[in-house]
């Protein structure tokens, strides 16, 4: 019988030196280990021998708690063949053999539950018995493994994300250029926009009408909150969308039509025609980040009080959109000193 102590594993140290080869950083080496025996021995606290390790205080109370011996006593060299023996891979995939885990996975993906419903269910309906444990993602990919022909399309009527097959997360970072023209990001925008104290850069986007069928485009001066609307009561096409803005851009002198912030919205693939058309830039916020234009987004809340979410727009005249947005810039806001939005515009004309 094999005992884990000092003694006995000195004699195969050549063998802990080969197993500590080309480790990760990520996994705790032998020197670290002795460390570990020296420090705790010496009466540092876990705390303390993590700061000085560099370690996170859990990995050195894991690394305790997992390698004692029967004493209660840390022997780094036997720590460290035991790390060993646990590394080796590939191992059994924890759902491949026929059992009660098993089974009662099985049973809930039929009742359509989710991985980590089935994951957290587990634990309460089985707190004693460590082997009824299963993580989320051990059900995903034991899924994922075995998926071919005929269990592919279970896998899939099984999961309600409705796919067979994953998608890589990095793939986020691989994506297709949205527009033939290249985008101008806003990370590249001018510093004097984020700070507000030059006027004439905008904000834009549209909201959208009952089932998507209408439109109306929203403009707000990121200095003065002045709002202009665009009328668009047939289409949001490109072409129609590009022709609609630099029929109302037009309406400003050229110092107050410094740039336009949109996001990514199909609406904007002529987004180089307006530019030079206009005579105005035109920066893309990142994708899922309506933040970066909150003043637009905020502006799009207040709409919704004249043109509710659900309703044809379609049915909305450009006076009526005139006398909403007048009635947006004549009222006091608590962002400009309770300044109105015209009152400022006003100001910066008349200077």
């Amino acid at each position: 019988m094999t005992t884990y102590s000092d003694q006995t594993v000195l004699v195969d140290r050549p063998r802990s030196e080969k197993l500590q080869q080309n480790l990760h950083p990520r996994l705790i080496s032998l020197e670290e280990r002795e460390q570990i025996r020296d420090l705790t021995r010496d009466g540092h606290s876990l705390r303390s021998v993590a700061r000085i390790l560099g370690r996170a205080p859990s990995t050195i109370s894991r690394e305790i708690r997992r390698n004692l011996s029967r004493e209660g006593t840390y022997h780094p060299y036997a720590a460290h063949r035991k790390a060993a023996d646990r590394r080796p891979r590939p191992k059994l995939r924890k759902l491949i053999e026929s059992g009660p885990l098993r089974a009662y996975v099985q049973e809930k993906l039929s009742e359509f539950w989710s991985p980590e419903q089935i994951s957290r269910s587990l634990r309460m309906d089985y707190p004693t018995e460590p082997g009824m444990r299963v993580a989320t993602e051990t059900i995903y990919q034991t899924l994922y493994f075995q998926g071919r022909g005929q269990l592919r399309r279970e896998i899939a009527a099984a999961l309600r994300n409705g796919k067979a097959r994953r998608t890589s997360r990095s793939q986020a970072q691989r994506r297709q250029p949205r527009f033939t023209d290249p985008m101008v990001m806003i990370s590249d925008r001018p510093p004097e926009v984020a700070d507000r104290a030059v006027p004439g850069h905008w904000e834009g986007d549209l909201i959208i009408g009952k089932e998507g069928a209408s439109q109306i485009g929203t403009l707000v001066e990121r200095t003065t909150r002045f709002v202009m609307l665009v009328h668009l009561p047939l289409t949001r096409d490109a072409t129609t969308v590009r022709n609609a803005l630099v029929q109302t851009m037009s309406q400003l002198p050229a110092y107050l039509r410094r740039s336009l912030t949109w996001d990514q919205g199909v609406e904007m693939a002529e987004h180089k025609k307006f530019a030079i058309a206009a005579d105005m830039p035109v920066f893309f916020c990142d994708p899922a980040s309506p933040w970066q234009r909150g003043s637009n987004e905020n502006t799009n809340r207040l709409l919704r009080q004249y043109f509710p979410k659900g309703t044809d727009l379609s049915v909305h005249a450009p006076d009526e959109l005139a006398r909403v947005a007048g009635q947006l810039n004549t009222r006091p806001r608590k962002t400009l000193g309770w300044e109105t939005p015209a009152q400022r515009l006003a100001a910066l004309l008349a200077s």
